[in-house]
């Protein structure tokens, strides 16, 4: 994913299916090319390169 749709979707007030090796994630924030996700099936968040988010 590019940086520019990861701060789409950060503005953007609707619900957007993201995911980080296969499973579900929510953006929680942005800074430049690491973005920090909270993971959707349980409590685990982790910084992650942008690259590696996909829809």
């Amino acid at each position: 994913m590019k940086e520019k749709r990861v701060a789409e979707i950060l503005k953007n007030k609707e619900k957007t299916d993201i995911y980080y090796d296969d499973r579900p994630v929510w953006i929680q924030e942005l800074n430049h090319k690491i973005a920090k996700v909270g993971f959707i099936d349980n409590f685990e968040e982790r910084d992650v390169f942008i690259s590696d988010l996909y829809e």
